[in-house]
């Protein structure tokens, strides 16, 4: 059996001399701007996305540019080079490009030092007038004291102790740094002696930059949080304790300007300061 064959088209009308006219076919589609012709729902496969399917296809208005296997390295300035030295000599736990350096860093506002200064020294003046009145107090008739040579001792080694603890809690609380780079921003976040972890921003990343104060201390002390909002994933990054905070955002939203629109950065905060 002969497979079907498409069946010829059908004449619409005759011409004069019995030629047959047949009926124009219909014109075709307009181009589409993708080659992904449908976007499924869902489809199974690891972190499948339709939507991103749809936005990251093979789309032919796109001219992808060639990447240089040796590309050229700009010649960086004296003054910059200088910028860039002196930057790595100051700050060698930060992890600096070629040709970044800082601009800015702030620290935290004294205020956040006055909790475990004043519980350090409330504990040991505690401890010390312990140390004091033991032997007054438990000292017999003949003025001899029991124990007082281990009582002496753990109260000695409890005064070592706290202000230990008090001289971490202040080490910690210092070592929390925002830093602002002519490409970057940097937030160093110090938990405890041995955890901490670093923050890296692009200046094209930062969607939005705001700070807040909340109560009388902060707005009288002129401290607060600053919080920064990136693009994309939507993350958000705060750093608290913030001396002027308003001043900080003024500079930061003017350093986020300057290089999303091509300008020198260095200039925007040398102008604030």
């Amino acid at each position: 059996m002969n497979p079907e064959q498409p069946k010829a088209p059908k004449p619409v009308a005759y011409d004069a001399d019995g030629n047959p006219l047949y009926a124009a076919p219909p014109p075709p589609p307009p181009p589409r701007d993708s080659y992904v012709h449908s976007t499924p729902d869902s489809h199974k496969g690891h972190n499948f996305d339709p939507k991103m399917r749809a936005q990251y296809s093979n789309e032919p208005q796109v001219v992808h540019h060639p990447r240089q296997h040796e590309p050229k390295i700009e010649r960086m300035s004296d003054q910059l080079r200088a910028k860039c030295e002196e930057s790595h000599r100051r700050h060698p736990n930060l992890n600096l490009s070629e040709g970044e350096f800082v601009l800015k860093s702030i620290t935290r506002h004294p205020i956040g030092l006055l909790i475990p200064m004043v519980t350090t020294i409330t504990l040991i003046v505690i401890l010390v007038a312990a140390l004091i009145s033991f032997p007054l107090l438990t000292a017999n008739a003949a003025g001899e004291v029991e124990y007082l040579l281990p009582v002496s001792t753990v109260i000695l080694c409890l005064i070592v102790l706290v202000g230990i603890g008090g001289y971490a809690a202040v080490w910690v609380y210092l070592r929390n740094t925002f830093y602002l780079t002519n490409e970057s921003v940097i937030q160093e976040i110090q938990h405890s002696l041995f955890s901490k972890h670093e923050q890296t921003v692009s200046l094209g990343s930062i969607e939005d930059a705001s700070f807040r104060q909340t109560g009388i201390i902060q707005t009288a002390f002129n401290y607060g949080t600053i919080r920064l909002s990136t693009e994309g994933e939507e993350t958000t990054y705060r750093f608290h304790f913030v001396d002027n905070p308003k001043k900080q955002i003024a500079i930061l939203n003017n350093a986020v300007e300057a290089f999303k629109n091509g300008r020198p950065v260095e200039d925007v905060t040398e102008d604030m300061n």
